[in-house]
């Protein structure tokens, strides 16, 4: 009798919270972020072009070994059955546009569509500079304000934030990034249908450049940015700039908050396949060019695989333009899911790790370590 009666009181409150409270409600219902979350959420398109651009495929693919290191800590000595016990979906390594190592997991395959979670913040920072380049936006100097004038409604301290503070975490804005919390913002901008009026009631916590904090609204304002600079739909602008320049293999996605308001989920959810985000990552190993063309520029780039402040993520890495930079001079990206692109210019390679869980292996080690063997 307890038991039922148990059940039926979760079953109302659950009721009462998707009735009430419509993010609270789906974070309940869907809870945590997973790999098909793409098939939650409406969408809009990114084209690709007519032409593909393939990467060299070897008649037989060379026997990548696990790390020393991790044989005997995991008791396991091949990688491809240590990939799989950490909850990988996709593997690939890369080097000098050679293929060395590719295999997917759980029934996933180099067609399987992938979501990129926060990846997708370096996405939004290369399209940053592109649209610096074509003068749409000023410089990273320029106020977040000349785009987002209803920052001012609720504090008009908000003009003194840069896209240059955005773009490395700086702001000062007052956001809750809190996974695990219903109530906290970042499940409302996750969860919710109206990103523009939660963008409408945000406030100043700090003031700005003066410390890191990892929010995702950085981001969303930063395409929001883009997208009133240009006058393009930011789906549209990186179908445009990126994706059919690099001869992308598949269409992809970029999930939005709801048909109604169109808004796309800029801090996250573009959703494309393994291989497309390796060519990404080929495009910031040759230093924002693509076969002679200048895609992304030279200094953006340069500027964005470099240590340039105090700013560091929780595991100690250094952060700059939404990513995060090696000591080495590797990059990488890096997804709530242990979705990752890594890129290493001294080795020529890139990485793409796609998760359906992150795992507590520091995958940006683990990649340092794979890099010294090849």
């Amino acid at each position: 009798m307890k038991t039922k009666y148990f059940l039926l009181i979760s079953t109302l409150f659950i009721l009462t919270l998707i009735f009430s409270s419509c993010h609270v409600g789906r974070f309940f219902y869907w809870n945590f972020a997973d790999a098909k979350d793409y098939k939650k959420f409406p969408s809009v398109p990114i084209a690709k072009g007519d032409r593909v651009f393939y990467f060299n495929t070897p008649m037989q693919m060379p026997k990548i070994q696990l790390p020393a290191i991790y044989t005997g800590k995991y008791n396991r000595s091949g990688l491809s059955e240590f990939l799989n016990d950490h909850k990988t979906l996709a593997f690939l390594i890369i080097r000098s546009d050679t293929i060395l190592f590719e295999e997917y997991f759980s029934n996933y395959a180099d067609t399987s569509i992938i979501p990129s979670f926060s990846v997708s913040k370096v996405f939004i920072s290369a399209l940053t500079g592109i649209a610096i380049n074509e003068g749409f936006i000023k410089s990273t100097n320029q106020p977040i304000t000349d785009f987002i004038p209803e920052l001012l409604i609720n504090d008009p301290h908000f003009e003194r934030i840069t896209i240059e503070d955005l773009l490395n975490m700086r702001s000062g804005i007052k956001f809750n990034e809190g996974y695990a919390n219903p109530f906290a913002d970042m499940a409302k901008f996750y969860y919710g249908k109206n990103l523009l009026k939660y963008v409408g009631k945000l406030k100043i916590a700090n003031p700005p450049d003066e410390v890191y904090e990892y929010i995702s609204v950085n981001s969303l304002l930063l395409a929001i940015a883009i997208e009133r600079s240009t006058g393009k739909k930011l789906n549209t602008y990186l179908s445009e700039k990126i994706w059919q320049p690099l001869y992308m293999e598949f269409d992809a996605s970029w999930s939005i908050d709801s048909k109604k308001n169109n808004q796309i989920k800029a801090f996250c959810c573009i959703n494309a396949r393994a291989r497309d985000y390796a060519r990404f990552g080929r495009l910031y190993l040759n230093n924002g060019t693509w076969e002679g063309k200048q895609i992304v520029p030279a200094d953006w780039v340069n500027k964005s695989m470099s240590i340039i402040n105090d700013s560091k993520d929780s595991q100690g890495y250094d952060y700059t333009y939404h990513w995060r930079v090696k000591e080495n001079g590797a990059v990488f990206a890096k997804g709530v899911l242990g979705q990752y692109i890594y890129v290493d210019p001294a080795k020529k390679v890139v990485i793409v790790r796609l998760g359906k869980k992150s795992t507590d292996l520091i995958w940006a080690k683990f990649f340092e370590q794979l890099c010294a063997e090849l």
